[in-house]
């Protein structure tokens, strides 16, 4: 057996720490989800006041996004990447020792800006470090680490619970610590003499209407999570370490099918699997949304989790397999409103589920299956 060089070895964990820079968006955003009730008692306020710190997280995540992409470009992606996780590591540890909501939502604010500049950067590094014929594997795998974020963290909020919520950022400070530290690979770093990234060639139709499509499919089905957890709740009575264990089934789905859809994406075209995963997702989320037995509800939202991966890949794939001359500005705006999706689900429809616990679903699921399909674009050359 030959053993690997050194250099070959910094270079596999390099590109292990890319694909692990996916797991920490979701995750930090996710992990309140299932200990809301826990995290508003210990704050002195009510679950629903708790809920904002998800809109905290996600909605300045999105909003920076939309020129995190090029501005990183323009700062070089090493030097912004590591910023943007020695950043992660102090807001994740002043969510540790936060006293106050407003405190802990200021935190969570800071989170979301800096993890901003770690996701589309990343997925631009990937794109810049893997052949083109290959892209649509890579991204799913890349979307198999987000997923894990996604399961990982309602289970690991809710497994922390048990002793003390705030153990879970401190997880998260551990995780932004090392990554900071590996670093993206050489092969993804900036070309010297590279033209200068200007936010207006993101800012086109297709790339717009993808992100419409990103927001759909992840503040209507993925974003569905708090939505599910209150469910399991009311209606099943379970406790955190039980709802955290249902949200992570969607997760486990991603992680499962994520790279199996980027193979599939690279034979029938990015348009047709966002098609499939949107009008699969409503279905999916309807039955999570009103049956009254719990086991088709934990199935529903494990399926859900694979419906996601064809939007969320399929919608990536799209983008950085363009020619468009800002490629890493363009997933930066796609991603932005994906995730301005999920910053909006739990503002725009608790209040609705409050209304109507069936509508809370039902709403987000005729949008998903009617607008989605009509928004994808059918060419990403003009990207």
């Amino acid at each position: 057996m030959t053993e690997r060089s050194p250099e070959s070895l910094r270079s596999a964990l390099q590109r292990l720490a890319l694909y692990g820079g996916g797991f920490l968006g979701p995750f930090g955003g996710g992990v309140v989800v299932s200990i809301l009730p826990e995290i508003g008692d210990d704050l002195g306020v009510g679950a629903a006041a708790a809920a904002s710190s998800l809109t905290a997280y996600l909605l300045p995540f999105a909003l920076v996004m939309l020129v995190s992409g090029t501005l990183g470009a323009r700062w070089g992606r090493t030097r912004t990447v590591r910023a943007a996780y020695a950043v992660y590591l102090v807001s994740s540890l002043a969510c540790f020792l936060a006293p106050t909501l407003p405190l802990f939502l200021g935190a969570r604010v800071l989170q979301g800006c800096s993890n901003s500049f770690t996701t589309p950067l990343l997925l631009a590094a990937l794109a810049a470090s893997t052949p083109k014929k290959r892209l649509g594997r890579a991204l799913g795998i890349f979307g198999a680490f987000q997923a894990a974020g996604q399961s990982s963290a309602p289970l690991v909020g809710g497994l922390a619970a048990e002793i003390d919520w705030r153990l879970s950022f401190l997880v998260i400070a551990l995780v932004a610590a090392a990554f900071g530290l590996i670093g993206i690979p050489d092969a993804a770093r900036d070309e010297p003499g590279a033209a200068r990234p200007r936010l207006r060639d993101a800012l086109t139709l297709p790339v717009l209407r993808m992100g419409v499509v990103a927001l759909l499919g992840w503040g209507a089905l993925g974003g569905l999570s708090f939505l599910v957890a209150f469910r399991a709740e009311d209606v099943f009575g379970l406790s955190p370490t039980q709802r955290g264990l249902l949200l992570t089934g969607f997760g486990v789905a991603g992680i499962l099918t994520a790279r199996l859809v980027g193979g599939v994406i690279d034979r029938i075209g990015a348009r047709t699997a966002v098609v499939i995963g949107a009008i699969a997702g409503a279905v999916l989320i309807t039955a999570a949304g009103t049956v009254s037995l719990l086991a088709v509800v934990a199935v529903a939202w494990f399926a859900a989790g694979a419906a996601g991966q064809f939007i969320l890949v399929g919608v990536n794939a799209a983008v950085l397999g363009s020619s468009g001359p800002n490629r890493g500005g363009a997933v930066s705006v796609v991603q932005a409103l994906r995730f301005t999706g999920n910053a909006l689900a739990p503002i725009t429809l608790t209040p609705v589920y409050a209304i109507s616990p069936a509508a809370g679903f039902l709403l987000p699921a005729v949008l998903l299956a009617v607008a989605a399909p009509l928004l994808m674009p059918r060419d990403n050359s003009s990207v």
